[in-house]
């Protein structure tokens, strides 16, 4: 799988993703997103319209404030759509994993608290 293009100063985050799926998937054909994927589609469009927007008012010189209380509204919206993901992957897969038992609830459990970690960081 080819990584998309990014533009120089931006950091390809796209490859640290597996193709890997879960058995909650393999089994279910679903993955713990499907069920609201229109409405966080809709929600990342709107966050996306907050980021031009942020283009925008940098292009229309508005005061440094005013952006970086954007950059604030912007960053939360990520952060609660993140944890509106975390939270369907560990009712989904995790779960899942979790009455499989064994070595793949391990691996679950890993992911997801590493994937939590990344989130921590930023």
């Amino acid at each position: 799988m080819t990584p998309p293009q990014t533009a120089p100063d931006t950091p390809n985050i796209v490859a640290e993703a597996t193709s890997e799926c879960c058995s909650a998937h393999a089994a279910t054909g679903e993955h713990g997103y499907t069920k609201n994927k229109d409405a966080h589609v809709k929600r990342l469009r709107r966050i996306e319209g907050q980021i031009r927007g942020l283009q925008r008012m940098v292009d229309e010189d508005v005061y440094c404030i005013d952006i970086l209380t954007q950059v604030s509204a912007s960053t939360k919206a990520l952060q609660s759509f993140a944890l509106q993901l975390l939270e369907e992957h560990l009712r989904h897969c995790v779960a899942h994993a979790a009455q499989d038992g064994g070595a793949e609830m391990d691996a679950k459990v890993e992911e997801a608290t590493a994937a939590i970690a990344r989130l921590l960081r930023t």
